[in-house]
């Protein structure tokens, strides 16, 4: 079947706009001769060419000695290289992705003629982010790994629990969480990833650690969704022996009215849950006490230190500790690195650590 190349931008308001590449050579450029014309003040007149590589069957992109260059992975472009889908370009300021399929072309959306007016700026943009094609393909399992971290009892420093980490291992991508999370940000995509972690956890990592609560993390955009929770029903389906510790962010522990809804499905289902980075925002007291849960994860920003804090801090901390006890829940302290905060947080009355000092993450090969 025929390849169909097309160029992909995004305007002001957030959509997606294609301008079909549909004959080779193809001119971008300011005037309105080019066959996409870009009224903005970084472009040339005639600024850039594409063309047909008859050996490769790629296209190639040739500068066309322009003012401000062009770039391809924000690399200045010396004469010509070719393009691979997914490439990301600039003809100056202008910032284009470009797409090829083996099918129909796209249909494109209505534009004025070809043409493209951006505002004044020169600095390269980023609208597009950098190897969204293999942040993609992790999602679809490419490059997906993980880790699980122990939780131990504090007094005793058995293991009580594990819990599930995301990770990737793809050689262009980031292996930590937190810069995949702003990948995924930028793409309006944290629940997939989300989804994608916790999937890879449960399938790689559980049933290697059979026996004991595994604790999962959920995206605060996806704790209330009808597809999350269904996810929970059929695996709860698929593998009933599994001890499962749902965390709630802390970011979602917002409405206890949608809390003790979602607290009583858990319970339907047998899966309990955790509030997690508990003292990272808004303590959130109210739900806490209206829809307790089975284990309180404290924010590791409250624990750091906490044997040099002051009166007030420990005192604090040591009162929100007997708070959740007094409920029925557990307190986990997050972020244990040293025997001197984990004496005093054991001290507080902390049931659970978690941190450095008593596990640090296990690689899922490692287990």
């Amino acid at each position: 079947m025929a390849r169909h190349w097309f160029l992909e931008s995004i305007v002001g308001d957030g959509a997606h706009v294609v301008y079909n590449i549909t004959h080779l050579p193809f001119r971008v450029g300011r005037d309105p001769d080019n066959d996409l014309v870009v009224t903005a003040r970084g472009l040339s007149r005639h600024h850039a060419l594409l063309t047909a590589d008859s050996h490769s069957g790629r296209i190639r992109l040739t500068d066309l000695n322009s003012t401000n260059g062009s770039f391809v992975g924000r690399q200045r472009v010396e004469n010509s290289c070719l393009l691979n889908d997914n490439d990301i370009v600039h003809f100056g300021n202008a910032e284009f992705r470009i797409r090829v399929r083996v099918a129909e072309p796209p249909a494109a959306r209505p534009t004025e003629g070809h043409t493209l007016v951006l505002p004044p700026g020169m600095a390269l943009s980023e609208m597009f982010p950098e190897n969204e094609a293999e942040f993609l393909d992790l999602l679809g399992g490419h490059g997906m790994s993980g880790a699980a971290q122990p939780i131990v009892e504090a007094d005793s420093r058995c293991i009580f629990a594990y819990e599930l980490l995301g990770r990737a291992s793809h050689p262009l991508l980031p292996g930590s969480p937190l810069r995949l999370f702003k990948m995924a940000s930028a793409l309006d995509r944290e629940v997939d990833l989300s989804v994608a972690f916790r999937r890879f956890g449960v399938a790689a990592i559980a049933p290697r650690l059979r026996g004991f609560p595994l604790f999962a993390n959920t995206h605060p955009k996806e704790t209330f969704s009808e597809d999350f929770f269904n996810a929970l029903v059929c695996l709860r389906q698929e593998m009933p022996e599994l001890d499962l510790v749902v965390e709630i962010h802390e970011a979602a522990v917002t409405e206890s009215c949608r809390l003790r809804e979602l607290a009583a499905r858990f319970r339907d289902i047998g899966v309990r849950f955790a509030y997690d980075d508990f003292g990272a925002g808004q303590a959130r007291l109210n739900e806490l006490g209206e829809v307790p849960a089975h284990f309180v994860k404290f924010d590791m920003g409250l624990i750091h230190d906490l044997h040099l804090a002051g009166e007030s801090k420990r005192r604090v901390v040591g009162d929100l500790v007997k708070l959740v006890r007094g409920l029925g829940s557990v307190p986990l302290a997050e972020g244990i690195e040293n025997e001197l905060e984990a004496e005093v947080c054991l001290a507080m009355g902390f049931q659970l650590f978690q941190g450095y000092l008593t596990g640090r993450p296990i690689p899922a090969d490692q287990l």
